[in-house]
C-alpha cells in the first residue's frame, strides 16, 4: 500500500466520520449504491479508487472532489487503474501445445478456481504474468512480447507491465 493511498484512504474516512456516517450508514444513505465494504477498502487503501469513483463519492457525500485528496496533491496524482491483462483463450488454442502447455494449465487451473468456463477469455493479473514469466524462463516483458507475437494478448498489455 502506498503512502498516497493511507494518505487518501485517511481523508475519505475522515469526510465520512464529518458527516456522522459509519461504513453501513453509508450503504444505506445511498441505498446500496456504495457498499461498506467497497467504501472501507478505499479507506484502508486495499483498493484502488478510479478519478471517476472518487467524483461520484465526492458527489455523495456533497464535497467538492479537491477535499477527498490528501493536502498537497491534486487530480493528476490519482493514478488510472493498470490496463486489463485479458488471454485470448480461442487464439491460445491455435498456438501450438508445445508452446503453449505452460499457458493453457495454468489459464485452466485459474478458470477452475472462479468457476469461470467461458472459454474465451480469462483476465488475470499482473502477478500471474510475473508467475508465467518464471514458468516460461523470461522476463515478464519478454513473455508478454511473446504473447502479443501468438496473438493472445493485446498489445496494450505492454502498458500493464511498464507500471
Amino acid at each position: 500500500m502506498s503512502d498516497y493511498a493511507k494518505a487518501l484512504g485517511a481523508r475519505l474516512r475522515a469526510i465520512r466520520t464529518q458527516q456522522g456516517l459509519s461504513l453501513h450508514g453509508v450503504e444505506e444513505k445511498s441505498q446500496g449504491r456504495w457498499k461498506a465494504v467497497v467504501v472501507g477498502s478505499y479507506e484502508r487503501g486495499d483498493r484502488a479508487v478510479t478519478v471517476q469513483r472518487l467524483s461520484e463519492l465526492a458527489d455523495f457525500y456533497g464535497v467538492p472532489v479537491a477535499e477527498l485528496l490528501p493536502e498537497g496533491h491534486s487530480l493528476a496524482a490519482v493514478s488510472e487503474p493498470s490496463p486489463r491483462l485479458v488471454i485470448d483463450l480461442e487464439q491460445l488454442a491455435s498456438v501450438s501445445p508445445q508452446q503453449s502447455a505452460p499457458l493453457a494449465r495454468y489459464a485452466a487451473t485459474i478458470q477452475s478456481q472462479r468457476g469461470d468456463y467461458n472459454g474465451r477469455v480469462l483476465s488475470i493479473r499482473q502477478e500471474d504474468l510475473r508467475s508465467l514469466a518464471v514458468i516460461y524462463d523470461a522476463s515478464p516483458s519478454a513473455l508478454t512480447e511473446q504473447l502479443i507475437g501468438w496473438g493472445v494478448l493485446n498489445a496494450e498489455a505492454r502498458r500493464a507491465i511498464e507500471i
